[in-house]
């Protein structure tokens, strides 16, 4: 578990701690995509992380008793996003992340991917004109 000075109390970890991690467990993280996602890298892990989180099937509370966003909503905005205070914000940054891995995928396959090739036969064709 994180310390309270490996935690960003605007969301997400602190350069500290995600050195922490590295050490403790060998992960190599890297901070949230904050601005626009422009390269396929970006796109992948932006639409992964809001897949992820807020498209499960049951959400864990994203406000506190007192109102205040939890840590899992305060998540959001260390990726440059809004807040989400109700089950349907979080829904739509789902939806977000959905439509970024779409985008993901049509960068990353090819113009010819899916078409089908017709391949040569490999056994030897008579000359032409001459039967067999």
């Amino acid at each position: 578990m994180a310390t309270r000075r490996e935690k960003n109390p605007a969301g997400g970890l602190t350069a500290e701690g995600r050195r922490a991690f590295k050490r403790r467990d060998g992960s190599n993280l890297k901070p949230g995509v904050r601005g626009k996602a422009d390269t396929p890298e970006k796109l992948r892990r932006k639409g992964s992380f809001l897949r992820r989180t807020f498209g499960r099937a049951t959400l864990p509370p994203l406000v506190n008793k007192e109102g205040q966003p939890t840590r899992l909503a305060l998540s959001a905005h260390a990726w440059g996003e809004p807040v989400p205070k109700t089950e349907a914000s979080a829904r739509r940054l789902a939806a977000k992340g959905e439509r970024l891995l779409a985008r993901y995928k049509a960068v990353k396959r090819p113009a010819s991917a899916g078409k089908t090739v017709r391949r040569r036969s490999t056994k030897a064709r008579a000359p032409a004109g001459k039967p067999r």
